[in-house]
């Protein structure tokens, strides 16, 4: 089996909120889904996958506690590229990202998102280097605006790319520059400047990639 089969599996895109003791932070993953209902008892229930080396998942685990904004088709590529292209760990992420921080300390994104939760673990897993967290929902939006984006929105449209480390990652498709016979990929998020008429050392000095908006410098030449 070819792993690019999988990308039939269905998936959204969301902003995870945490918090270190210093700070709120952000990721992006497409790995969320609900996996049981309210009930007059109980809140529901949310399960949540990510790399067990990502710096987010360590906040996750020291606190129990995190944020899901649901992103839209109007959640600009570069947002996706801020939060979920490089690491938390040493650098403020929210800097340039609309957002609020809930009094429990994570974030909720406001960058044309559809919806957000505040979620607490109650119970986690370890499997093949990711860790799975199954979170009840203690609160969050009423209503829900515009079209949340799919993975395969995100592939398709705002020609984006998963992290090495994400479950979903596949290698760049070799994809040239016509016009000179080599590719241009973004060293950052993967992306492969591919333009039929317009060759990669055509670009502006100030042209920036389209989904991580690192400057052209970032790109590298793939033979």
């Amino acid at each position: 089996m070819k792993p690019q089969v999988l990308r039939d599996l269905s998936y959204g895109m969301y902003a995870i909120g945490v918090k270190d003791e210093k700070k709120p932070s952000a990721c992006i993953v497409n790995t969320v889904m609900q996996i049981s209902k309210a009930t007059p008892s109980a809140s529901p229930m949310v399960a949540l996958s990510m790399n067990k080396d990502n710096y987010s998942c360590r906040c996750i685990e020291k606190n129990g506690v995190f944020t899901i904004s649901v992103l839209s088709e109007q959640t600009p590529a570069s947002v996706i590229g801020a939060l979920g292209l490089v690491s938390g760990a040493h650098t403020d992420k929210l800097s340039n990202v609309r957002h609020k921080v809930l009094i429990e300390g994570v974030p909720v994104i406001k960058e044309n998102t559809c919806s957000w939760f505040l979620c607490e673990v109650r119970e986690k897993l370890e499997c093949a280097g990711q860790v799975i967290f199954a979170a009840e929902v203690v609160a969050g939006s009423d209503f829900s605006l515009g079209t949340p984006m799919t993975y395969e929105y995100y592939l398709e449209h705002c020609k984006g790319s998963s992290p090495q480390n994400s479950p979903t990652y596949l290698p760049p498709e070799n994809t040239f520059d016509k016009s000179s016979g080599e590719s241009f990929v973004c060293s950052v998020c993967g992306y492969v400047y591919s333009d039929p008429d317009f060759g990669f050392e055509e670009l502006p000095a100030d042209w920036t990639c389209p989904v991580c908006k690192m400057p052209k410098k970032a790109f590298v030449r793939r033979q």
